[in-house]
């Protein structure tokens, strides 16, 4: 799950990246408010965690900015601000959820897990397509109720599937959502770890539209 992570302190910051890696995001970190609102409207975030404090444009104006360009992305903001007047003002700016520092690394990820399956129209902690399980928290999968060995990659690329289930996915918007900044990307890559997925769930799990993509359907059915 690529998030985007706006915090100009820079000892919270690579806390923050190296706690919330370990858990399984993959985390672009930027550190002025002016950088935040631009990354937040290239729309390739699955979610954000917003400092309100930040330079150059404070953390509430990056947050209005991108709303005002509906942009959609689920907002967790990160703040010393702890009076309440200054949580109203955030959540009616548009903000997600809410959370004053400090704060715990494993509640965050929960939070962030939450809103993504909330944005996705997701009520349970599992996600299911037909015969395949996966839980966010756990990193595990199963088929027919067996548990499947992914590799992180393979994990990570189901995972964006099954949250946009019977939706067409690009890959230029799977690229967006595997992988972080500066990072060299195979021309195939994308196709190569489609190919291990099928081989290890179903081989018409994941069904390619030509020309546009490729979907998950929602009603995929055991084989």
């Amino acid at each position: 799950m690529r998030i985007l992570l706006a915090e100009d302190d820079e000892l919270l910051g690579s806390g923050l990246r190296a706690g919330l890696t370990q858990q399984g995001f993959h985390v672009d970190w930027v550190r002025d408010g002016v950088a935040a609102e631009r990354e937040l409207r290239t729309g390739a975030y699955q979610a954000v965690v917003l400092d309100l404090g930040l330079p150059r444009q404070d953390g509430l104006d990056s947050l209005k900015a991108a709303r005002a360009h509906h942009v959609t992305t689920p907002v967790l903001v990160l703040t010393a601000r702890d009076a309440v007047s200054a949580r109203i003002e955030g959540l009616d700016a548009g903000a997600d959820d809410y959370l004053v520092k400090p704060v715990d690394l494993f509640e965050l990820a929960a939070r962030l897990r939450a809103l993504v399956r909330r944005a996705h129209g997701q009520t349970q902690n599992f996600l299911e397509a037909g015969p395949v399980k996966l839980d966010p928290a756990a990193h595990q999968v199963w088929l027919d109720g067996v548990p499947v060995e992914l590799s992180g990659r393979e994990y990570d690329l189901l995972h964006v599937f099954m949250l946009n289930a019977g939706r067409v996915l690009s890959r230029d918007q799977l690229e967006q959502h595997l992988y972080k900044w500066g990072t060299e990307v195979a021309s195939n890559a994308v196709e190569v770890h489609i190919y291990h997925l099928r081989r290890k769930l179903r081989a018409d799990l994941i069904e390619t539209v030509r020309g546009v993509g490729y979907v998950l359907r929602r009603d995929s059915a055991p084989a």
